[in-house]
């Protein structure tokens, strides 16, 4: 009877460990996608006058559709701010995308052509009065 009670923990320890648990199993690489994002454009602000301003205007590509976020964005307050798409450094020739929001990543509609607008602008649509400028640039 003792060399069966001897035997049961030797056997139960030579077969104990032949499966692998959880933590001595071997790694299975991950192969990570890369973001989907890549960056088209980019331009740093400049203030007019009596503004402060800073941060730049990115447009990207997201799962083929362009996109505009401000980063490291701050500006003096002032009211009905919104975000143009412009084919020039005023407010003449544009594409509204919307109220300022520097947490808002803008979508741009799929018929603006990009190529064509190089700045974004702040503008005050009350007062029509432009806060500051951001010339794109290719990256």
């Amino acid at each position: 009877m003792k060399t069966k009670l001897l035997f049961l923990p030797v056997f139960l320890f030579l077969f104990s460990c032949e499966v692998e648990g959880d933590l001595t199993r071997d790694l299975i690489p991950v192969i990570v996608d890369q973001p989907s994002t890549i960056t088209k454009l980019l331009g740093t602000f400049a203030p007019t006058s009596g503004i402060s301003v800073q941060g730049k205007a990115t447009i990207f590509l997201e799962n083929n559709q362009y996109k505009l976020k401000l980063v490291d964005f701050s500006i003096s307050s002032g009211p009905d701010l919104k975000v143009y798409l412009s084919k020039c450094n005023t407010p003449t020739d544009f594409f509204n995308l919307g109220n300022l929001n520097p947490t808002t990543v803008y979508s741009i509609p799929q018929n603006i052509e990009i190529k064509d607008y190089r700045f974004v602008l702040i503008h005050c649509q009350q007062y029509n009065h432009l806060f500051a400028v951001a010339e794109l640039i290719k990256n």
